[in-house]
């Protein structure tokens, strides 16, 4: 059993400060490997210690293996944790901390690898008797094959790169005509995004729920899931909101496909937090994937059951036991994650850049904020637009979503335009209400954003008596740049 007492953090964001936080209350030193342009962020100036391991792009420094490594070893790290997104899944950058013998907060190298290539996965699971969704996954890979299995399968297919993961590498063929040019897409992103061309296909369930069971391992053989988190509202099959538990589950499913998470997790010999994802249409539900890592929407099921799973991953990390057995799990309330983006939600989502002139977060009983900037930083155009996350926890499902939407009206960030909006109407829509929204809810009734509305009466009353104010002062509402010519609502 090793007790870390200096801890790295190969991220940045709101996920570092979580990191941070935790760490802080445990007593262990932290310490932020960050770019150049992240001095300007909160959890810069959180950490105990700071190391610059590159420039805005990426590649040069969250995305750089050895940058990571070395920036650790300057300043004697004894563990490093890389949250989520950037290098958390990928095995080579485990692998480079054990041997330079940096203790990494997640799990094998090996699990990495197999769970990270989808064919080997695909593999796993069915040894493992896990439900699968009807597809190809053979090591031929000339097109006149993928043509014949894409014919048997049947369509609409989905075409995915075998090392992708977060959307990328993921295309969907409706048609064989144009099968040829979204497997060339999907070759090319995989490429590009993870090094490898190599695709399998699969059956696309359409109108499918996403459902995920987080669970966890040690490094004794204990597995516990810790229940299950709906992530059926999705745009580019990325997550927008997130809630646990799932309105879509019974007690005898929830059984079944908990009890096949633990199973994806013990063929692996998974150690620390890990989250096996499902389709799930009807009654029936299938494997999609396993992340190994801790996943962005993990604050929902930390409020539902109590637990802290990032202190969690660093006991598991030290040698120790899980802190919990499966029979102290149990879920209180319901609660919901909305990502919050820093983009206009009426222009479909386009970025918003620019520094953050004002900030309130509408504090209160089972409301919780994830953010990474303060007033005074700069949101930049290299990095995921996701500035924060709202989190709320109330007794029922329908509390629970009329706290979220208050939360989010009483919210507050001045300087970059964000997607409240966008949250509100997702929340406040019948399909999501009622919990039967699927995977296709965004696509089927925000393809496009948000359209901007008309102004209401009372926003009417307000434009004119701001024109006559600015008439008796300047001689006319034209004389300088007004906010009054469009809707103000947006600016």
């Amino acid at each position: 059993m090793k007790k870390i007492e200096r801890l790295a953090i190969a991220n940045r964001g709101e996920v570092a400060v979580r990191i941070i936080l935790a760490a802080q209350e445990l007593g262990i030193e932290t310490v932020l490997l960050h770019s150049e342009p992240d001095r300007a962020t909160r959890a810069f100036r959180m950490a105990d210690l700071t190391v610059c391991i590159g420039g805005a792009s990426s590649s040069e420094s969250y995305l750089n293996i050895d940058s990571n490594i070395n920036g650790a070893k300057s300043v004697g790290a004894d563990a490093l944790h890389p949250g989520f997104g950037f290098l958390s899944e990928n095995s080579d950058f485990s692998k480079a901390c054990e041997e330079n013998g940096i203790l990494f907060v997640g799990p094998s190298p090996e699990a990495i690898q197999k769970m990270g290539d989808k064919i080997t996965a695909r593999s796993l699971m069915e040894n493992a008797g896990v439900p699968l969704v009807p597809g190809y996954d053979g090591e031929d890979q000339k097109l006149e094959t993928l043509k014949s299995e894409a014919n048997r399968i049947g369509f609409p297919l989905m075409i995915k790169a075998a090392a992708g993961g977060g959307g990328r590498g993921l295309k969907v063929a409706r048609t064989l005509e144009e099968f040829e040019s979204q497997l060339n897409s999907a070759k090319r992103e995989g490429l590009s995004a993870f090094g490898s061309e190599k695709i399998f296909l699969e059956k696309y369930v359409e109108h499918s729920k996403h459902i995920e069971f987080q669970v966890f391992g040690d490094k004794k053989g204990n597995y516990v899931h810790l229940f299950e988190r709906e992530c059926s509202v999705q745009r580019r099959h990325q997550k927008i909101v997130e809630e646990s538990p799932s309105p879509s589950l019974n007690e005898e499913l929830r059984e079944k496909m908990a009890k096949s998470a633990i199973e994806a997790a013990r063929s692996v010999n998974y150690t620390g937090a890990g989250t096996v994802e499902f389709l799930l249409d009807g009654e029936n539900y299938y494997f999609l994937e396993m992340n190994t890592r801790l996943q962005v929407e993990h604050p929902v099921t930390e409020m539902v059951l109590g637990v802290d799973l990032v202190k969690a991953q660093i006991a598991v990390a030290e040698g120790r036991s899980l802190p919990w057995i499966q029979e102290d799990l149990f879920p209180r309330g319901h609660s919901i994650e909305c990502r919050v983006y820093a983009e206009d939600p009426f222009q479909n989502g386009i970025p918003s850049t620019g520094p953050v002139l004002g900030l309130h977060w509408a504090t209160g009983p089972g409301r919780r904020f994830e953010y990474g900037f303060d007033v005074g930083d700069k949101v930049s155009s290299f990095y995921d637009s996701m500035i924060a996350k709202v989190i709320v926890h109330s007794d029922t499902r329908d509390a629970c979503i009329q706290k979220c939407v208050k939360t989010l009206n009483d919210s507050v960030v001045f300087g970059v335009k964000t997607n409240f909006e966008y949250l509100k109407s997702i929340l406040n829509h019948p399909k999501f209400q009622d919990g039967t929204m699927t995977t296709s809810f965004i696509q089927d009734y925000f393809s496009e954003g948000l359209m901007d509305s008309d102004l209401s009466e009372e926003e009417l009353a307000f434009v004119e008596l701001a024109q006559k104010n600015l008439l008796s002062m300047t001689g006319s509402i034209h004389s300088i740049e007004s906010p009054f010519e469009k809707s103000w609502r947006n600016v």
